[in-house]
């Protein structure tokens, strides 16, 4: 009967040591929320000056949020509103057109392409499904449309600036 106790206290302290060995501390929701929100996000780094990338940002003061697709030379966007859910789930609400739709995310820390955070958007129409962020690129204390622009204006820097033609 010991050796039978002792067998599964083991196997659970195994388990244990398993889940505590392969959770993200930064997620400790499960899903980011900590991360998703308050952050600039970038599908990837543009490689020329007309290399199209997607940008997302959600900002919790408002809440506010942007998807945007451009080019140093070229660009759209669109602002949404939203209702953050709870466990990985998020409403987004358009605006613009009256629609809206649910939603569902998960952020984690990574090392993929160079960047310290990886995003997986799913459901939402907009934008695109894999997003990546580094540590510097929080929105903590930006408010408002004209901030959340300005902010997400500075990675356009990103593309190699356009040369001049000879």
């Amino acid at each position: 009967m010991k050796k039978i106790l002792f067998i599964l206290l083991l196997i659970l302290a195994a388990y244990l040591f398993w889940r505590w060995w392969t959770s993200d501390a930064s997620a400790l929701d499960g899903r980011g929320q900590d991360l998703v929100y308050d952050r600039l996000w970038v599908d990837h780094v543009p490689k020329s000056d007309t290399d199209t990338f997607q940008i997302f940002a959600a900002v919790t003061e408002q809440p506010i949020g942007i998807f945007q697709a451009g080019s140093s030379w070229k660009g759209s966007w669109e602002l949404f509103r939203y209702d953050n859910k709870g466990d990985g789930k998020i409403v987004f609400v358009y605006p613009q057109t009256r629609e809206s739709e649910r939603g569902s995310y998960r952020a984690t820390k990574c090392s993929e392409k160079g960047f310290d955070y990886c995003l997986e958007l799913a459901g939402n129409s907009r934008g695109a499904r894999r997003y990546f962020s580094q540590k510097g690129w929080e929105l903590r204390g930006t408010h408002g449309f004209d901030e959340l622009k300005a902010r997400v204006s500075e990675l356009e820097t990103f593309a190699p600036a356009p040369q001049p033609q000879e």
